[in-house]
């Protein structure tokens, strides 16, 4: 079956509009859901969201400010400025074809009703796109069956209790599928499984599962058991299965009989690619125009990735393939009808005729109104309100022009985390400095007065250390030089690594190649770094490789940069051609300094080139590019052609960051993008990546395994090479250990709760796991994390007593009152559990306390 796509657009005014869509205010927040009902559009009721039939199909609307988070739990308010609008059609595995085109062609109805400016997508089960997945925080739940077709009846309808139905918790996306048949032939040791058989429901653990997975699980179960108005949670672990109690026991084999328990290999592992979210490599993506211009229609392949906004042109439509990844359609605002038309339905012609899944997302986007992931894979891209004028200053963008009027003092960037990842500033850089060079597979202290002074054939090893309130922060960067050899750079990020381990595992650790220096990096040399050519040799030196590693008497320097924050200075060859008129230049003779301004230069850079020239003893001599004297020119060896071009603002890069999750989880590497990311997206158990646009953060969880973080250096490298934007594989990398995130990072996820991975491990955010088998089983009352409840006499810390008291199996000491029964509950703190959960954690403390439960 090939699902259809939205086509035209009925432009009259007297357009039909289904009465279903009469729930949407125009100008409000809102997140709703429909069926198809016999070929009608039936409201979904809230309850039931997240919940989709494998034989329907589902119209989606969500609407919400561009800075809120979208998604089931949107709250309805007036939208402000730029609204976000989405409407989706989901394709379950076995709809058909009928209630499909009636989908598709409601979607057309509801982008009518709001004006032709929605986002539209196409899901397919299975394969939604990750802005779809984002909008269900408790994970979507596939189930068997569906409602009767008008055209075709399918009567595999889901009931709650019978059969019994196993679920599988997947990973990431918190998914839960509904399998077809029960056996262990559907089952692997890499997820978790919801036995449902309506008395007692069976969460069982695959050895191999996480305990996010495991937690997930429970939340199923729970919802189940909510849903059948009552019944007992069992949890079993893979292999313990003979340990459940006689009646629980035969109740789980009547289904899954021990004797014939033979698993499947992990599917995930078998399915997955160990890729970007499916990202391909940068050749793979194609820009094709598609007009009628001179009266015949015509789809032709424009150019080759890498793109940038220019590509486009308003007055046709363009079909950008992304391959797997995604066919984006771009509608231009002079477009005519038949090219909107035609547009959209070659885009489903490429899935066929390139043999792509199915299930390829396809997304259509209007004009002006282009989401983040459309301009993503765009090198350069420029919103109509973006000014742009001259520029092209290394470091010295807006970003740190706007912000460099303060002080970037710690304590200012640590409250202010937004400045923090705007400016990529942890401080001023005024901290303590600890400098290393790499000599013969060994680090050599510099001497203090070298600081500043890199060579472009050595590698260097800094650890800087900085103060926050009263805490002690560390950072090591190693920076590449980019003649260094393998050896040099293989030695730098070990010892790198080895500095990290002495100093307990919090330090940040920055990779910077030459040319590529972060903005706290420079600022940490107060306006007066210099690179210079030449080095110190190898400890694998060949014949022709010697040392260079003393300042030149006589070199130019070209200086870049307009304050004390970013600027650095670079030697180039001593040759008149070497000089540009938009930049500033130290020339260094045995007589004299000479600072040479371009006409295109500014004050601020000039004043920052005199910093740079400031460490001479001899004052220098000003030369304005024009009045030259001949001195001048006999110092740099004689006149030469050079660069006068006027160099212009280039268009700014799209600078949304974006987070990938990474974990071998499944039993094999696999990364998946997060779509409005927050800070409970970071799992301890594993690595994400985050990329700010000028630099990528690795950040390690402190569960996650070995093999997950050497994966993670590599999936950063691989990043990068296979952007569609084209991306510097010299772009930093920032590594970040748990509980030690700087201030530059941690902005980038909006509100930041400091103690936040010590409530999830005392169990008041997450979830605690559930108890064993063996130990204790659940009760028909269960505790919100899946645990047994109990008295608050059994739970009570007996202040009187020098002995610890002795708690039930499982009970997590540091959150007893997760284990309290739900009247007393209510009796002791006066509020639901719910209600506790969201209180602050000194708050909680302080109830706890009183309640004789801390």
């Amino acid at each position: 079956m090939s699902p259809p796509l939205p086509g035209s657009r009925t432009n009259s005014p007297a357009a039909v509009i289904d009465p279903a869509f009469r729930a949407i205010t125009k100008g409000t927040s809102a997140f709703l859901i429909w069926r198809i009902e016999k070929l009608q559009v039936v409201p979904v009721p809230k309850e039931q969201y997240g919940s989709f039939y494998n034989g329907d199909s589902y119209v989606i609307y969500s609407a919400t400010d561009r800075s809120d988070t979208p998604g089931v739990n949107v709250k309805v308010h007036e939208l402000r400025g730029q609204a976000d609008l989405r409407v989706h059609f989901w394709l379950g595995e076995n709809t058909s074809q009928d209630e499909a085109g009636v989908a598709a062609i409601k979607t057309i109805e509801l982008d009518d009703l709001l004006g032709g400016s929605p986002i539209q997508h196409r899901e397919v089960q299975e394969s939604e796109s990750e802005r779809f997945r984002s909008y269900f925080a408790s994970g979507i739940r596939y189930l068997e069956g569906g409602v009767a077709s008008g055209l075709n009846t399918f009567d595999g309808a889901f009931k709650p209790k019978l059969p019994p139905s196993p679920y599988t918790a997947a990973s990431v996306d918190l998914s839960a599928r509904e399998m077809r048949e029960i056996s262990w032939q559907s089952m692997n040791e890499g997820d978790v499984f919801v036995l449902d058989t309506g008395a007692i429901i069976f969460v069982w653990n695959g050895k191999q599962a996480n305990k996010y997975e495991k937690v997930q699980g429970s939340k199923i179960a729970q919802k189940l058991r909510t849903e059948h108005g009552g019944g007992n949670v069992v949890v079993v672990d893979d292999g313990a299965e003979d340990k459940l109690p006689a009646d629980e026991l035969k109740v789980f084999e009547d289904h899954l009989s021990l004797g014939k328990k033979q698993l499947a290999t992990l599917s995930r592992a078998d399915s997955n690619d160990d890729t970007l979210h499916e990202k391909v490599a940068v050749e793979k993506l194609k820009l094709y125009r598609c007009s009628d211009a001179d009266g015949a229609f015509k789809v032709l392949e424009v150019k080759t990735g890498p793109l940038v906004q220019a590509d486009l042109d308003s007055k046709d439509s363009f079909i950008v393939d992304n391959h797997a990844s995604g066919i984006w359609v771009w509608i231009g605002k002079k477009a005519t009808t038949n090219e909107r038309t035609e547009a959209l339905r070659n885009a489903q012609g490429f899935i066929s005729k390139k043999g792509y899944p199915k299930g390829t997302p396809i997304v259509r986007v209007i004009d002006g109104g282009e989401p983040v992931e459309f301009k993503g894979l765009f090198q350069t891209w420029t919103d109509r309100d973006q000014i742009t004028g001259p520029t092209g200053k290394a470091y010295s963008n807006n970003r740190i022009a706007q912000t460099v009027q303060t002080k970037f003092d710690a304590v200012t960037l640590h409250e202010n985390r937004a400045l923090a990842a705007q400016s990529q500033m942890v401080d001023d850089g005024t901290g303590k400095r600890d400098i290393w060079r790499v000599e013969n597979f060994d680090l050599v202290p510099l001497d203090v007065k070298s600081y500043g002074y890199f060579y472009g054939g050595d590698c260097y090893v800094i650890l800087y250390t900085y103060k926050s309130g009263t805490s002690e922060r560390h950072i090591i960067y190693y920076w590449l030089g980019r003649k260094s050899t393998q050896d040099e750079q293989g030695t730098a990020a070990l010892k790198t690594v080895e500095m990290d381990n002495k100093l307990g595992g919090g330090p940040v650790q920055v990779r910077v190649v030459q040319g590529k220096e972060p903005p706290h990096f420079m600022a940490m040399f107060g306006g007066q770094m210099v690179i210079f050519e030449g080095g110190k040799a190898s400890g694998f030196a060949n014949a022709n490789q010697e040392d260079k590693q003393e300042k030149k008497e006589s070199h130019l320097l070209h200086i870049r940069g307009t304050s004390r924050y970013d600027t650095k200075a670079v030697e180039v060859p001593k040759k008149a051609s070497s000089l540009n008129s938009n930049d500033v230049f130290a020339l260094t003779t045995k007589n004299a300094v000479y600072l040479w301004s371009g006409k295109g230069s500014t004050g601020d850079e000039r004043e920052a080139a005199k910093r740079i020239a400031s460490s001479s003893a001899r004052d220098p001599v000003i030369v304005f590019e024009g009045s030259e004297k001949p001195d001048f020119w006999e110092a740099i060896g004689g006149k030469e052609p050079y660069s006068s071009e006027k160099r212009l603002q280039e268009a700014a890069p799209d600078r949304t960051p974006r987070l990938f999750h990474c974990s071998n989880a499944s039993g094999r590497f696999n990364v998946e993008e997060l779509i409005d990311f927050n800070q409970d997206d970071l799992v301890p158990d594993d690595v994400l990546l985050l990329d700010s646009g000028d630099a990528l953060f690795l950040w390690i969880g402190n569960g996650a395994n070995a093999e997950e973080r050497k994966k993670a250096d590599d999936m950063a490298q691989e990043y990068l090479q296979t952007d569609p934007k084209g991306r510097d594989d010299s772009t930093p990398i920032i590594k970040i250990a748990q509980g030690y995130e700087p201030p530059n990072f941690t902005g980038f996820f909006g509100v930041w709760d400091q103690e936040m991975w010590a409530q999830r491990e005392s169990g008041d955010g997450l979830g605690k796991l559930p108890p064993k088998v063996g130990k204790n089983r659940l009760s028909s009352q269960t505790s919100i994390n899946g645990q047994a409840k109990y008295p608050l006499s059994v739970l009570r810390n007996n202040w009187s007593s020098t002995e610890a008291p002795d708690l039930p199996d499982g009970v997590d000491p540091s959150s007893r009152e997760a284990y309290l029964l739900d009247s007393e509950f209510q009796e002791v703190f006066k509020m639901t559990y719910s209600e506790f959960s969201v209180l602050p954690a000194w708050k909680k403390a302080a109830l706890k306390k009183s309640a004789g439960l801390f």
